[in-house]
């Protein structure tokens, strides 16, 4: 056989992988997640801790660019700021349901229902059925974690597809690795972006995002909408231009300014 009747047979080949990032640049708008972007992912997020290497990385990016750097996480911005040692560090919790910008004015989405509550009942009994899950209460959203429980992952998101559909369209399903979050809609991780670049000290730079999971995706979309820089921290499908390995890569790359 001819080896271009091998390659026919093989199928298309698969597209190549996005190589790593250029350097950082002083005038870029940088945005980061947190679980498994900057920190390894724990089998809780409560076990989840800041080592002193994050905390200087992060006070010396924020000088370094002007004070262009923002947390956007699936954390709430409570939780994040008992994690960190910078106070004024714009930050965009709960995927983006609350933001607090570089002048510390904090704002949150504004539930319309009580549909939250009537859920948390619900998934607390599913809780205490099953021995492994995690209900997160994050204020605005509801994460049910399966990591310690994996073989249940069909039945996580069975629940919780039927909790939004009863729920109705005010509510919408995120899901990321080993978890469903339960959030009114209208809000993400892109739709953040978007809210810091029309503000000082962001506005008028080229955005950056880097992030790992699925949740990231709007990010990455509204980053190359901008033409930015989007970056995809370890393996998988992505609509990110570049790539890193992981937590590590991360930390070197952002130390490489």
């Amino acid at each position: 056989m001819k080896a271009d009747d091998a390659a026919t047979q093989a199928g298309p080949a698969a597209a190549p992988a996005p190589p790593a990032p250029p350097a950082p640049r002083a005038d870029w708008a940088y945005f980061v997640d947190l679980d498994g972007t900057l920190l390894d992912i724990a089998p809780s997020p409560a076990d989840v801790h800041l080592d002193e290497e994050v905390q200087t990385l992060l006070t010396e990016l924020s000088e370094f660019a002007g004070g262009a750097v923002a947390l956007i996480s699936g954390r709430s911005i409570s939780d994040i700021g008992s994690l960190i040692s910078e106070p004024c560090l714009p930050i965009a919790g709960q995927h983006g349901l609350e933001r607090r910008d570089a002048t510390g004015r904090i704002t949150a989405h504004e539930e319309q229902s009580n549909g939250l509550e009537r859920a948390a009942g619900r998934l607390e009994r599913e809780v205490r059925k099953y021995s492994g899950l995690l209900l997160e209460q994050k204020g605005l959203s509801l994460a049910l974690h399966y990591r310690a429980v994996p073989e249940l992952a069909g039945h996580v998101h069975t629940v919780m597809r039927r909790l939004c559909a009863e729920l109705g369209p005010e509510y919408v399903l995120q899901e990321g690795k080993r978890v469903v979050e339960l959030k009114p809609a209208g809000k993400d991780k892109g739709v953040a972006v978007q809210e810091f670049m029309r503000e000082p000290p962001f506005r008028g730079r080229t955005p950056v995002f880097l992030g790992d999971d699925a949740t990231d995706e709007y990010a990455f979309a509204v980053v190359n909408e901008e033409n930015g820089i989007s970056i995809k921290v370890g393996p998988g499908k992505t609509g990110a231009r570049f790539r890193l390995k992981d937590v590590r890569a991360v930390r070197r790359w952002l130390d490489t300014r």
